[in-house]
């Protein structure tokens, strides 16, 4: 048998190990929609009432459409804290990705009860429009839900 000295070791490459790994989504409830499709601002935003109504920090919804604009799922994709949540493009869109969606509306809740969208939000919008676009995934609207009242970004024309 062979021996390896020190110096044919270093020489040798062992092959490097890479991880194998899957990513899928669980499905953890029903959702509780039954209006079929979003056909407008106001019908993203009884949505995302349900989800964002009385918390007492920021949070961030990507709601994943198919191609007749009704959901088939919604995902957490930030909370905040009081007066601020950071988005990434990426995170928002890995959910679309891996919600098989067509087009997606996006939206998050000011805790203070004002709905205006600050510069971050219209920024936010922006670019999240722009990476839909390079990926093929509309963003449809960007929906801010205050204290019994929203803002659309669309209907406002950021988007």
């Amino acid at each position: 048998m062979d021996q390896i000295h020190s110096g044919e070791l270093e020489a040798k490459k062992l092959p490097q190990r890479s991880n194998i790994v899957s990513v899928k989504l669980v499905k953890e409830s029903i959702l509780p929609y039954n209006e079929g499709s979003i056909r407008s601002p106001e019908d993203g935003y009884k949505l995302m009432k349900y989800f964002l109504a009385d918390l007492d920090r920021e949070a961030f919804l990507v709601v994943n459409l198919d191609t007749k604009n009704s959901p088939v799922s919604i995902n957490v994709c930030h909370i905040g804290t009081l007066n601020a949540t950071i988005v990434h493009p990426r995170e928002v869109m890995k959910a679309a990705i891996l919600s098989n969606a067509s087009s997606i509306i996006v939206g998050h809740n000011h805790p203070s009860g004002n709905s205006s969208p600050s510069q971050e939000d219209i920024s936010t919008t922006e670019r999240l429009a722009e990476a839909g676009k390079i990926i093929g995934i509309e963003l449809l609207d960007h929906i801010i839900v205050g204290n019994d009242n929203f803002v659309s970004l669309k209907t406002r024309g950021y988007i």
